[in-house]
């Protein structure tokens, strides 16, 4: 009685696992990368900014004075949400927002309204920008920033 029991629990046993080993597949799937590497033409495929998207209206600061309008931008450039943006950008406000008229803090404070990858791969020259930046001269000394022809290590500076 045992052993008829045991042969049954050990048939029924290999039909199913016989049955499920369909469902197993022994080849490799190649899947997507869920997370790309920044400059890989994935991610700057992944990264671009639909040109139709609602854009939400930067603030008004009809008052700031030209120190609280630097401040603000040293600020903004350092705590942008990506690493390589924010590491791009505070070394270039440290080295050039001190000598920036007040007309070039506003374009760069407009800049600052962009996208982070956007404004990484305009710098880096990944992606062509919009007309709106092409040609202008804060966009250009930000990619000559970008190619640090000096190769100065960068590092995050201090707030």
């Amino acid at each position: 009685m045992t052993t008829s029991i045991f042969r049954f629990v050990a048939r029924s046993t290999r039909r199913s696992f016989a049955s499920s080993r369909c469902f197993i597949s022994t080849s490799t799937r190649r899947l997507a990368d869920p997370w790309p590497l920044p400059g890989s033409p994935e991610h700057i495929a992944s990264t671009e900014t639909p040109s139709d998207e609602a854009r939400i209206k930067p603030l008004e600061r009809p008052n700031e004075s030209t120190e609280t309008l630097r401040a603000r931008l040293v600020y903004q450039s350092r705590k942008r949400g990506t690493l390589e943006s924010d590491l791009l950008l505070a070394t270039f406000a440290r080295d050039n927002l001190k000598a920036m008229s007040e007309d070039e803090l506003k374009q760069y404070d407009k800049l600052l309204d962009e996208a982070d990858w956007d404004i990484y791969y305009w710098a880096t020259g990944k992606r062509t920008p919009p007309e709106r930046w092409a040609g202008t001269a804060l966009l250009e000394k930000l990619r000559v920033h970008a190619r640090n022809e000096g190769k100065v290590v960068r590092r995050m500076p201090s707030l």
